[in-house]
């Protein structure tokens, strides 16, 4: 309530008052005479203490016109509510006052919480570098630790060179030193034998020398009994064939009797030489195998003689289905099926074979499937090359007229199946073939140009377009063996995955485990890598996992080496590819189309 008294409130600097709380009250007001005294009291004061003494300093008119201001409140009505006001008013400035000394609280809280917090930074920070300064260290420590360890093993092993190389050396001068002396023993040996042969040879001579007129005279006397030995051999024989031949021819008798017994020899050698090429030929049809045949399941006494285990195997094996095992596209299966029923039912009724042109890429089975059907159809199967009858010459023709003939005396039914047939049947008109293979070639078709109750006959070519027109006349099925497709080499590499992967590991065997993957996405993964391959290819990478899986230190077949060798099998596919002219391109036209294929 300064303003009742008509003077302005200073606020005192802290700690002013005598607790600190507030201005102390003024003192009584100066006399007059002493204003002199204090005027020139104030000259001496600095500037702080005058400006002090200004705060209690207050007029007295002031204090009249309070006075008169206070009187008039009393007497109005508002003075309560004024009264109130001023105290709210105080109230009011003194809750600021808190607020802010709250709010410079709270300042310095969160000056102090913000500085804990950059001091943990900064801690986690010498933390770090000081985790990474040990870490560097332990690194330093352990490559100074490691660089002492190799000079150590480096110094090792030069002392082992070292010695190795001293023993190496002492060896060989002790091998020299026994070689030596050896050759010496050797020579001394020698010179003894030497020494020991000219004293026998001396003692021989000088034998020689005093007995030479005995054995001059012995060797006279064996010349002389030889030379009467054989004069009188001479005449005795002269004389014996001289009273015979006479005897002879003054007897007729005699002379017909020589004569009809050499007309009799004669006969018979003749005789014998006959019968045998008729028993050798007949041998060799009945028990033996034509030279042009080189594998075939009819029974044989001379195979049966020199493979017993094997002809026992075969005579046990049962009629199997013709596609078992088999992975084709499904049009082709339904094809090659009609195939198998229908050779079947003829062998079973004794009717006339088909012959069949089976055609297409390298690889795709086509052997495969010719064995298949003759075991299916309970028939004997024959495999013979068509490269092996070019370099046979003139003997081809008689080599094919064997095949037949040997064909022909089978009693279960012959499939006679002719690999690489264009090798020898090629066109006539636009190929220039030899007059050997030319002779061949007709006689090929002289003894197919009947269908026969007895075999039939299946020829397998890369390349039919080369075939002459006489030979497919002679043709009654056609079946194009293409590569397989995607779903075809997903189930191959399947197939063999299993059969080359799993089973070796499943049957514990040495040095062969697989570890554990996914393996059907794996083989997914594949079949899309092997695009273009063929079944042969792709069984040849079943083959490969193997070898992989035992050139590995530990024998454990990982996902990694399964993809690696499918990667390089790829490689070399598409190089091999690029390898083919363009001859051969246009030869294997249908390397690239279709998604038929057969396997085991």
């Amino acid at each position: 309530m300064s303003w009742l008294f008509g003077y302005k409130s200073q606020v005192p600097p802290q700690g002013a008052g005598a607790d600190g709380g507030g201005p102390e009250p003024p003192g009584p007001p100066p006399s007059a005479g002493a204003g002199a005294g204090q005027a020139a009291g104030d000259a001496n004061l600095t500037k702080a203490e005058r400006k002090a003494m200004e705060a209690y300093r207050f007029d007295s008119s002031a204090l009249e016109r309070a006075a008169e201001a206070a009187r008039t409140l009393e007497r109005s009505k508002h003075a309560r509510e004024a009264l109130e006001l001023s105290k709210m008013q105080e109230g009011t400035r003194q809750q600021e006052y808190m607020a802010k000394v709250k709010e410079y609280e709270a300042h310095i809280e969160a000056s102090k919480v913000e500085q804990k917090r950059v001091d943990h930074d900064e801690r986690r920070k010498t933390l770090a570098e000081e985790t990474k300064q040990q870490q560097q260290r332990a690194q330093y420590q352990d490559q100074l630790a490691r660089k002492r360890y190799e000079e150590q093993l480096a110094q090792q092993q030069r002392v082992q060179e070292e010695n190795l190389r001293k023993q190496e050396e002492s060896v060989a001068k002790q091998e020299a030193m026994r070689r030596k002396t050896i050759e010496h023993e050797m020579e001394l040996r020698e010179k003894n034998k030497m020494k020991l042969l000219e004293a026998e040879l001396r003692a021989k001579a000088k034998v020689d020398r005093e007995n030479r007129d005995l054995t001059l005279e012995q060797i006279r006397l064996k010349a002389e009994e030889n030379r009467i030995t054989v004069m009188e051999g001479i005449k005795t024989a002269g004389a014996v064939l001289g009273q015979g031949a006479t005897a002879l021819l003054t007897d007729w008798n005699k002379v017909a009797t020589t004569v009809g017994g050499l007309s009799l020899l004669a006969l018979g050698i003749y005789t014998a030489k006959g019968a045998t090429g008729v028993t050798a030929r007949y041998v060799e049809a009945r028990i033996g195998k034509p030279s042009l045949v080189n594998e075939t399941s009819r029974f044989s006494l001379l195979e049966a003689l020199k493979h017993p285990i094997d002809t026992v195997k075969r005579l046990k094996n049962k009629p199997t289905d013709a596609l078992q095992g088999v992975v084709l596209q499904p049009k082709l299966e339904e094809r090659l099926r009609d195939i198998a029923i229908a050779t079947k039912n003829t062998k079973n009724n004794q009717g006339l074979y088909r012959n069949i042109l089976m055609h297409g890429p390298p690889g795709t089975g086509k052997t495969m499937f010719a064995k298949r059907l003759a075991m299916h159809s309970g028939m004997d199967y024959a495999i013979m090359t068509g490269g092996d009858v070019g370099p046979m010459g003139r003997d081809a023709v008689t080599a094919i007229h064997k095949v037949f003939d040997w064909a022909n005396t089978s009693r279960r039914g012959l499939l006679l199946f002719i690999d690489e047939a264009d090798a020898f049947l090629r066109k006539r008109s636009s190929e220039q073939i030899s007059e050997d293979m030319r002779s061949a070639l007709n006689a090929f078709l002289y003894r197919t140009g009947e269908q026969n109750p007895r075999f039939m006959m299946v020829l397998a070519s890369n390349t039919p377009e080369q075939f002459d027109y006489a030979i497919n006349d002679r043709l009654d099925e056609m079946v194009e063996f293409t590569l397989p497709g995607p779903e075809e080499r997903e189930r191959l590499i399947r197939l063999y995955f299993d059969k080359f992967v799993l089973q070796p590991a499943a049957e514990g065997k040495k040095r062969f485990k697989v570890e554990q993957w996914d393996y059907s996405a794996v083989c997914s993964k594949m079949a899309k890598m092997c695009e273009g391959m063929s079944g042969r290819e792709i069984s040849k990478l079943g083959v490969s996992w193997q070898a992989a899986c035992y050139a590995s230190e530990e024998g454990v077949l990982t996902e990694q080496m399964v993809v690696d060798r499918c990667e390089a099998a790829a490689r070399q596919h598409r190089q091999k590819m690029a390898w083919l002219s363009e001859q051969e391109k246009l030869d294997h036209k249908s390397i690239t189309g279709g998604k038929g294929f057969l396997t085991q």
